[in-house]
Formats: C-alpha cells, structure tokens, sequence
C-alpha cells in the first residue's frame, strides 16, 4: 500500500507545480454535465492524460480534464469526466483521483451523475438529492490491504451523503424556486442497460434512481474522511412494467436540456457552503 500512497503523492505534486490554486471542494461531473467546468475562473486545466498515474475517461460525454480554479467563491477542482467500472478499470483506479483531491486540500466532495428514474413520482429532467445508496457493482475499492494513512480499515457510512450538505441544496433549491427530488441512488457496473427484471428488484430494494458510477467515489471519499453531497440528473424513467429501449445518445440529450438548471443549482451550492 505504500505504493498507492506513493503514486497519490506524485499526482498530487504534479498538479500543484501546474496551479497556484489550493482547493477546498471537489466536484465529478458526470455524463453531459462537464460544462460548468467554463464557468470556472481563473481555470487551470490539466488533462488527464498528463497526471501521473491517472486513468484516462473513454466515454462520450467526458471530457477527460481536471480544471481547477474558482468558482462562487470558492477554490475548486472539478473533474470534466470521470472514470468508471465498466471501462475495465478496478474499482481502486476509478477513485484514485478522489485521494488526490483529498490530498490536494479537498473537503468537500460533490458527485454528479447521469441516472435512470425508478420512482413513478420522478420524470426525466429532474435533479434528485442523494441521500443514500445501494452498492450493487459486485465490488469495493477498498478491497485489498489497508492504507491506514488515508482511512479506517472498516470506514462508517451510515451518513454517506453528508445531511448538512443536503439541507444546504434544498436551501440553495428553494431560493432558486427549484423542485428537486430526495431518493436512494443504485449503483450497478453496467455498461448494459437493467432488464425490466432488475428494475423492477432495485426498486423493490428501495432503490429511486439507477446508474453506473459514484457509489466506488464515495465510499472512497468517506474512507478519507470527506463530506459528500450527491446530484443525479433523471435523463430517463426506467420503470420496469413501462420500460423502453434506450441509448446513451439520449442520456446525454436530457442531460444537456437539463444543465442550466443543474449548473444553477451547483453554483448556489458551492457559494453556501461553509468549510
């Protein structure tokens, strides 16, 4: 394990010979939610492809970059794209940017995803809280030894989605006259699409929306001591009895429709923020 500490630290050295910014929140844009990155100011971007013992982003919709700089006040690095289970990394190399964000300064996290509506009550475009998750991957980043310098071996998440962080984006919501939902996010590898079957088990489990990234993020970011707030963007229904064919070019369209608001709602949020 004194290898993973070794490459964090190298990262982390990389980037921060390429900015003078030291950031306090990190953000992982998901699937067509990579532009609020250009609202960021005084932006520093590094692709991926640069840092050290970073993955590369092979999805479309994913830019591929970190930007760092600020953003309604705050110093902050966001990820344009983010890595993900079914690309055929561990679950170890998809949150290995979230311990460089830790070490960078980071201490809150702001996960964002794009994620199929299971309760009836949804309807595609909506923005949902997270307030808690279902870990169907089949897997855990923290399987394997324990790096005691980044967290417990048995990390507590029984407050995964930090529940001051999510009464301050219902607060952020409301002023913004924006309706936002509260559910339990399920997250499975992927990369195909649930059978009606599956959906129909997910959301007997309690699940309201399903997706294929952010549950390995933030059971890392809670291993390393993080506070974290999760957004899903609905971009489609995925009602098991009603379900319909679908394609990742549609995820994205609603996605993109869906942004100003979600870009809207994530600024607030970051402004509110207290650290």
């Amino acid at each position: 394990m004194a290898e993973l500490w070794q490459r964090i630290e190298q990262a982390k050295s990389f980037i921060e010979n390429k900015t003078e910014h030291r950031p306090v929140i990190g953000l992982i844009l998901g699937s067509g939610l990579g532009d609020l990155a250009h609202d960021i100011e005084e932006a520093v971007q590094i692709p991926y492809s640069d840092i050290l013992h970073f993955p590369v982003s092979t999805v479309e919709g994913h830019a591929g970059q970190l930007v760092i700089g600020r953003l309604s006040g705050k110093t902050v690095v966001v990820m344009q794209g983010r890595f993900h289970y079914y690309e055929g990394y561990s679950q170890r190399e998809v949150v290995f940017p979230v311990y460089v964000m830790k070490a960078l300064g980071v201490q809150v996290l702001v996960a964002t995803n794009a994620a199929g509506g299971m309760n009836s009550s949804f309807q595609a475009g909506d923005l949902m809280l997270i307030r808690d998750h279902l870990n169907m991957t089949g897997s855990n980043p923290l399987i394997g030894r324990n790096e005691s310098r980044l967290g417990p071996r048995f990390p507590d998440m029984s407050q995964a989605y930090h529940p001051e962080l999510i009464e301050v984006a219902e607060k952020v919501a409301k002023s913004q006259d924006l309706k936002v939902q509260k559910g339990v996010y399920a997250g499975i590898s992927g990369p195909a699409y649930m059978t009606p079957a599956e959906l129909i088990m997910l959301r007997n489990l309690g699940g309201d929306a399903v997706g294929m990234s952010t549950v390995p993020e933030v059971i890392a970011a809670n291993y390393a001591g993080l506070k974290v707030l999760g957004i899903s963007c609905i971009t489609d229904m995925a009602i098991g009895e009603e379900l319909e064919p679908l394609t990742h070019e549609q995820v994205v369209e609603v996605a993109n429709r869906t942004k100003p608001r979600f870009i809207q709602l994530v600024k607030g949020i970051v402004e509110e923020v207290t650290l």
